[in-house]
């Protein structure tokens, strides 16, 4: 019997290394326990100490390449060769998730993808920021919602993608609307069956958005995240975002990672009738 266990774990450990997935096997998913690190500034295991906490975390101190950033319109370049952003989603079973820093929404099925330069990234889960962790042009907004994609081509140079959205304090946000009643019960569990969740939901409004190379914003902060921002901003009310922050465990008033080392890297902006262009 030892034996067979010894060669299954070998077999899965073969085929993680041999579909060249082992980075996401061992690296690329986000840390789910709410109690290895927090969002406190002066805490030991606050931003600021990630890197510290294991060594696989080392890249959220020594990463180059790592996020949120500020999208400051100095370093924004207007692109129209991007294209727009090719979503292809659909409804699927879900599971809603309180992760102790924020609450997601991890889609059990194929909820979709998207495709970026040619390659399909599938969708995975769905969860929200506030404040805001991307700020533009140094400001920052009530909510971010980050929708995290990747794609199983072993030979992809960025195998995660990201669609973020900003939202400012206004009218109610629809998906949120539908969503508030799972939220409330899933109460002091840390998970439960959501049913069929359509991503078409979160609505994303215009065609225009930033992209820039960056990382996951919490441990493991692994790079290799192409990063799509939409620039419209959408509207959330009060009692929605109280009730994000409120439904989580930890103690502190936001789950923003602080604005990162921009490390001179480009950010690009498509827009479909831009003025200037640059290629």
């Amino acid at each position: 019997m030892a034996m067979l266990i010894q060669r299954a774990s070998a077999l899965t450990f073969l085929i993680c290394l041999t579909s060249a997935l082992l980075w996401s096997c061992a690296t690329a998913q986000e840390v789910e326990d709410e109690s290895e690190f927090n969002y406190i500034r002066e805490s030991k295991k606050g931003p600021t100490r990630w890197g510290e906490i294991k060594k696989e975390w080392a890249m959220c101190n020594n990463g180059d390449m790592q996020s949120p950033i500020d999208l400051s319109s100095k370093r924004v370049k207007v692109v129209k060769s991007l294209g727009q952003l090719k979503k292809k989603y659909k409804p699927s079973m879900a599971i809603l998730k309180n992760r102790g820093h924020d609450i997601t929404i991890k889609w059990e099925g194929d909820a979709g993808s998207i495709e970026i330069n040619g390659t399909n990234y599938v969708l995975q889960q769905a969860h929200w920021h506030s404040l805001s962790e991307h700020t533009l042009n140094g400001r920052s907004y009530d909510l971010e919602v980050h929708l995290v994609h990747q794609s199983s081509n072993p030979d992809v140079k960025y195998p995660i993608a990201v669609v973020g959205m900003f939202y400012k304090i206004g009218r109610p946000d629809s998906f949120l609307t539908k969503m508030s009643r799972k939220i409330k019960e899933l109460g002091e569990e840390k998970e439960k069956k959501a049913g069929r969740i359509d991503p078409r939901g979160i609505k994303m409004g215009g065609e225009k958005y930033y992209r820039y190379m960056g990382s996951l914003t919490v441990p493991p902060c692994t790079e290799g995240v192409i990063w799509n921002i939409n620039k419209k901003v959408q509207t959330v009310s009060r009692e929605q975002l109280s009730l994000l922050r409120s439904a989580v465990h930890d103690s502190a008033e936001r789950n923003a990672r602080p604005i990162q080392p921009h490390n001179g890297r480009q950010v690009d902006l498509y827009d479909p009738n831009p003025t200037n262009i640059i290629n």
